[in-house]
């Protein structure tokens, strides 16, 4: 069972918005939405070319390709766990190699 509210029904008071002046709240700026997703900004004069080249480092560090590239088909679990495991194995022997020819 829910208690009861007896501030139900009542609107709160943001002071940062009021105006003692007259007494009317004042209305909040408006801001730009912000735009959800990648997006890259460009100044004036800048190159297409460089923002084209922006936009692809923002979505190789989010990892959309790579999300794109495992969502084209299934994969059973242990498949991708095989994978995986075959991927550490390989820089693990990397490392070795590397580690190796540091002596």
């Amino acid at each position: 069972m829910q208690g009861y509210n007896k501030n139900r029904g009542q609107q709160k008071v943001n002071y940062r918005n009021f105006d003692n002046s007259n007494r009317n709240f004042k209305k909040p700026q408006q801001r730009d939405p912000q735009p959800s997703g990648l997006s890259v900004y460009l100044r004036d004069g800048e190159d297409v070319n460089k923002a084209l080249r922006k936009l692809k480092k923002k979505i190789e560090r989010a990892g959309l390709m790579k999300e794109l590239r495992d969502r084209q088909y299934y994969q059973k679990p242990s498949e991708k766990r095989r994978i995986a495991k075959k991927a550490g194995v390989m820089r693990w022997k990397k490392r070795q190699r590397e580690l190796e020819l540091n002596r």
